[in-house]
């Protein structure tokens, strides 16, 4: 039996895969809200595939529950949020969980950790409680980690379809849990030590973000000398050698927007780029905030309230909105003690923030300067709709509308 820890957006569909997959799963949150919906056959968020895979789950017999189980193998999908003044990574949330599961596993467990750490975390932070534990008891407890590599919107089928690492001290157990990750996992799933994988997951978002800062960074010169960014792009992505990302109005979710902090925090002075990159992507909101406000000049609106963001979550046609660029640009407003701008996002069916708006025909009644944020399907279908009113379009999705 594993003993899922965690049933957020990686814990949830990491659970349900493996039941569906024949292994016997108990999966945990500290959330009893969240542990009696999923409880009473309902998913706690929406993901493609995700309620097929529940069902499958729930004919497998998975069990849903806010108690720690006895058992010999774990996997620990808790967050890991970073603090956000020093640039470090907050272990407590994963801290917690280790000591729960040492107070009842079994004599021999391997203790997987699957949540996104900076390089060392383990060392620092877990092995010691571990290792602790170990001297005062005659238990066995094999640390591994497996950081996550999937994607909301596209969950399930990265899930079987992404490649895996896995860190260990013991290749034989290494090689236990890669046999485990099999059971759904068709791409390569290489074994090799803790501190490898989890550097290793940090780096790839970090790539990822210093490509996005560059596309950013070029808007921004592009827009200084009244150049079109997106013809550029194109023009030189004809280059065999040259793939230019798309800029946008700033960089959200859970990863790329956090983990290259990681680097920068416990490395300073030396992740430079790094470091640089995160700083461009993170002034993305003021630049469209700067954006706003010459269009309003220009069609000489004076009245915020007429001014409306369509897109609250991080990434199109999901509901997660950790970190989302949106939300970031409205802490930055809230900072100057300016007042709050309308927000619809249409995948989104409960109010989480003062000014959403619920229904879209209300937030085009209230709004002459719509900010297309989020390219969700919905807007790409109700373009028509939307043609009578000043369109600032961060996503480059809407003909004959204003770009960053």
């Amino acid at each position: 039996m594993i003993n899922i820890i965690g049933l957020g957006y990686i814990g949830l569909p990491t659970a349900l895969i493996l039941a569906a997959n024949g292994k016997k799963i108990v999966g945990t949150d500290y959330n009893k809200e969240l542990v009696q919906t999923l409880n009473a056959g309902e998913t706690t968020f929406e993901e493609k595939g995700l309620k097929e895979l529940f069902t499958q789950a729930i004919n497998q017999e998975i069990v849903f529950t806010t108690d720690y189980v006895t058992t010999n193998k774990y996997i620990v999908t808790v967050p890991t949020p970073y603090e956000k003044e020093n640039k470090k990574v907050d272990p407590n949330f994963i801290i917690k969980a280790v000591e729960s599961i040492i107070k009842v596993c079994a004599e021999e467990t391997i203790l997987v950790i699957e949540s996104t750490v900076s390089p060392g975390t383990i060392d620092k932070y877990i092995r010691p409680i571990v290792e602790k534990w170990m001297s005062q008891t005659n238990k066995l407890i094999h640390l591994v980690h497996a950081p996550e590599r999937i994607l909301p919107g596209n969950m399930i089928e990265e899930l079987n379809y992404n490649s895996r690492t896995i860190g260990a001290d013991d290749e034989k157990i290494g090689l236990q849990v890669k046999s485990i990750y099999q059971s759904f996992c068709k791409a390569e799933i290489v074994v090799t030590d803790i501190r490898t994988a989890e550097m290793t997951k940090v780096v790839e978002n970090t790539y990822r973000d210093i490509n996005i800062a560059f596309a950013n960074e070029l808007t921004k010169i592009c827009r200084f000398d009244n150049l079109d960014v997106h013809k550029i792009i194109d023009i030189a992505n004809m280059h065999p050698r040259v793939n230019i990302l798309n800029p946008g109005p700033g960089v959200g979710g859970h990863c790329i927007s956090v983990d290259p902090w990681f680097l920068v925090g416990d490395y300073p002075g030396l992740a430079n780029i790094i470091l640089t990159a995160r700083e461009i992507n993170d002034s993305m909101p003021e630049h469209v905030l700067e954006r706003i406000h010459t269009l309003m000049k220009k069609y000489q609106i004076t009245d915020m309230n007429k001014i409306g963001l369509y897109g609250l979550t991080y990434k199109p046609d999901v509901d997660d909105v950790r970190e989302s660029p949106t939300l970031q640009l409205l802490e930055k407003m809230e900072k100057h003690l300016a007042p709050p701008l309308k927000v619809y996002d249409p995948m989104l069916t409960t109010q989480i923030i003062d000014n959403q708006l619920m229904n879209f025909d209300e937030f085009l009644a209230q709004t002459e300067l719509i900010v297309v944020m989020v390219a969700h399907t919905h807007i790409k279908k109700n373009v028509s709709k939307i043609i009578d009113k000043v369109i600032l379009d961060t996503q480059n999705i809407i003909e004959n509308s204003y770009k960053l």
